[in-house]
């Protein structure tokens, strides 16, 4: 009855697709093929008995304690209007060079990706922030929407990302599937530390090559990124200023990175540091009032919400996919593929990344991880990598026309003049710079996997 496994899956997307809620679209399609698998003697209804443990160890599972703390330090952070200094003084520092303004957002979306990791939350603020900045200096709306959705969706993998956050705990659990399937008892883990470690190199390193090809355009189309006029001494800001914007956020980043890094806290006790030095930098802010703490409180109420319902349905679902032998049939589809390792691999990555264009990341880590993660990790390949792979494939996914989410994100904030072709046109260069950081990521895994050894050991 493997293929009822198969029909329930498309089933789940034909009703997300609908519109339906994602938590109890996935929950209550488990449950009508469990009933209707019992009903005609093809399900085995004991399945069923294990899911209050499994809701248990969900809400008692202090790796999945850090995703409201990191909700609630990048909406407070949000809230605060940190992006609006540092995107001031950043654009004032390199506005007088030509494609400074479109580096100045680059950079300051990377901050506020790591501060936030909500992609969503990125590129509305940045659009909200820099996109009438740049148009009113003559960027192209192109260049300019691009670099916008860009630079949001780097919260998918640069630390503290809460899809890595994710990702780390059903990895983990993927990765002792596999060796327990494999007949090693005594599992080796990996954690959320490693892949915030592991991804510190590949998110680097994207945002090094969106500065490269930025640059690069200004020096061949000149014109589509025009440097600011002269200011005048009263405009200008010193190094002082930049520095007194630019240091709270990235102390508080290196603070959370570096509990971690050097073995003070884990992810969880890191992202409680977090939370209260954000709100320590927001308190001082006359945007930041009592009444926007009660609204960062209830949206993280919200945020987090979703994320546990969500895990709860996907949890349900996955037994039941299970049940049926669904885990079966793809593994025996994953390892009848020509080309071993490498071409499951392919067609995995594949699959997520359509996916991406349906589904967002919180139901493809807690859906589809699960099924091919433990088959994956089976055949021998590093979590870690997997991981990051993972992470830069949905950024991708987000990225591309026209169906990436970020993309509906800036269109629901832009101004109507700029023309929605003018978006799906500025992010094609950034979608190449992505496939190529996977094709890079893909031939040299230590890119991912180095760090995390010399950081924690073989």
């Amino acid at each position: 009855m493997e293929w009822v496994a198969l029909v329930m899956f498309g089933a789940a997307v034909i009703v997300l697709l609908a519109g339906f809620p994602v938590a109890f679209s996935l929950g209550g399609i488990a449950l009508i093929f469990a009933f209707m698998g019992t009903a005609l003697g093809i399900f085995d209804a004991a399945f069923l008995g294990t899911m209050p443990n499994r809701v248990f160890g969900i809400m008692s599972n202090q790796t999945l304690m850090a995703v409201p703390l990191f909700v609630f330090m990048g909406i407070t952070l949000e809230r605060a209007q940190i992006a609006d200094a540092l995107l001031e003084n950043l654009s004032s520092l390199f506005g007088g060079l030509r494609g400074g303004l479109g580096i100045s957002v680059t950079l300051v979306g990377m901050l506020l990706a790591a501060s936030t990791g909500i992609v969503g939350a990125t590129v509305v603020t940045m659009g909200l922030l820099s996109l009438p900045t740049m148009l009113r200096r003559g960027y192209d709306p192109a260049v300019a929407t691009g670099i916008i959705c860009a630079s949001g969706t780097l919260g998918q993998i640069i630390p503290p990302s809460i899809i890595l956050v994710l990702l780390g705990d059903v990895l983990s659990s993927a990765y002792s599937q596999a060796q327990l399937t494999q007949g090693i008892f005594s599992p080796d883990t990996v954690s959320v530390g490693d892949l915030f470690v592991g991804a510190l190199i590949p998110g680097l390193g994207l945002v090094a090559l969106y500065v490269i090809y930025l640059l690069g355009l200004a020096i061949v189309k000149p014109d589509s990124m025009p440097a600011r006029p002269p200011e005048s001494a009263d405009e200008r800001v010193s190094l002082i200023q930049v520095l007194l914007a630019l240091l709270p956020p990235l102390g508080l980043i290196l603070a959370v990175l570096g509990s971690i890094l050097g073995g003070f806290a884990t992810p969880t006790e890191a992202a409680g540091v977090g939370a209260v030095g954000a709100l320590i930098l927001a308190l001082p802010r006359r945007a930041f009032s009592f009444a926007r703490l009660i609204e960062v409180m209830q949206r993280t109420v919200r945020v987090s919400s979703m994320v546990f319902l969500i895990l709860i349905g996907a949890s349900l679902f996955s037994l039941v996919f299970r049940g049926y032998g669904g885990d079966r049939l793809i593994q025996d589809l994953l390892l009848s593929l020509p080309g071993g390792v490498a071409g499951a691999m392919f067609v995995v990555m594949l699959l997520m990344f359509l996916l991406g264009f349906v589904l967002d990341f919180i139901e493809i880590t807690f859906v589809v991880v699960p099924i091919v993660g433990p088959i994956l990790l089976t055949m021998g390949i590093d979590p870690v990598w997997l991981g990051v792979m993972i992470a830069i494939n949905l950024q991708t996914s987000f990225l591309t026309p026209p169906f990436g989410f970020a993309l509906f994100y800036l269109r629901g904030v832009a101004p109507a003049s700029v023309e929605t072709s003018a978006i799906y046109r500025g992010v094609m260069p950034f979608v190449a710079i992505q496939l190529l950081a996977l094709v890079l990521l893909a031939f040299f895994p230590e890119l991912a996997t180095w760090l995390p050894s010399v950081v924690y050991g073989p």
